[in-house]
């Protein structure tokens, strides 16, 4: 896919990261693929534990220098990332994607009772920076969730939040979808529609600040349908989940959480 010129190697030479303006703890870089090393670091992770106030500190000066960060999970029981399976050599480029069609095609794969696609969902009015609640969702996963264990903060090279599951070749979805450039591109149009950012990744979940969320039952439900084909394994979890049951959940929800299985 494309994207910009990668900061990463620096930080082999200068782990301090003050040649790209950072202050940066004790971290460790990775380019370990399924395939083998990759031409160059695919990210940054710090040793030491995500702490409050460290996502806000480090994420405006990251920006500028061309990365982005992200929570990585170093507790989950397939380890840290060293241990999960990217694969950016087969990852396309979300902007060649339609976040409408890409939703539309897996919503008819697997439709709940048959139901048609409803299309997308209407942008609701935005209540917080995109950024600033990013940051504040951030500090909440610091102190851990059950599917977050040992939140640690991580710097990725890509041109927006949305896109940064594609610039490492992320593989938590390929049970539902091969190429994950495409959900990317769904997360794009989140971006834009819902203010959303990545904060946080495991081996095969992913979660997402919201700064426009929902703001009534009718917002909410014309929303579950984009969450369901994105992502049915969270909407309708066992047999006693519905569509509405999530729905109301969703009312002005600043933190969306998506597995795979």
């Amino acid at each position: 896919m494309a994207t910009l010129p990668n900061p990463l190697p620096k930080l082999a030479s200068d782990p301090s990261g003050r040649s790209l303006g950072l202050r940066l703890p004790p971290g460790r870089l990775l380019d370990a693929t399924i395939d083998g090393p990759w031409h160059e670091p695919l990210l940054w992770h710090a040793q030491v534990p995500a702490g409050p106030g460290g996502w806000a500190a480090l994420g405006a000066p990251a920006g500028r220098a061309g990365l982005l960060p992200v929570l990585v999970d170093l507790g989950s029981g397939r380890g840290g990332p060293e241990s999960w399976e990217w694969a950016p050599g087969d990852a396309s480029y979300p902007g060649d994607h339609d976040a409408e069609e890409v939703l539309a095609e897996l919503w008819e794969a697997d439709a709940p009772d048959g139901q048609e696609w409803p299309g997308l969902a209407e942008a609701p009015r935005l209540v917080a920076d995109p950024d600033v609640r990013a940051a504040e969702v951030a500090d909440t996963l610091t102190a851990g969730a059950p599917w977050l264990l040992r939140p640690h903060l991580a710097l990725v090279p890509a041109r927006r939040s949305a896109d940064v599951p594609a610039a490492l070749g992320w593989s938590g979805p390929v049970d539902h979808e091969e190429d994950v450039a495409r959900l990317c591109a769904v997360l794009r149009s989140w971006e834009d529609r819902f203010g959303i950012r990545l904060v946080a990744l495991g081996p095969d979940h992913l979660a997402v600040s919201v700064a426009a969320p929902p703001a009534s039952p009718a917002e909410a439900g014309a929303l579950t349908a984009e969450h369901y084909a994105f992502c049915p394994y969270a909407v309708l979890p066992d047999a006693a989940a519905t569509l509405e049951s999530y729905a109301r959940g969703l009312v002005g929800e600043r933190l969306w959480h998506f597995w795979w299985d």
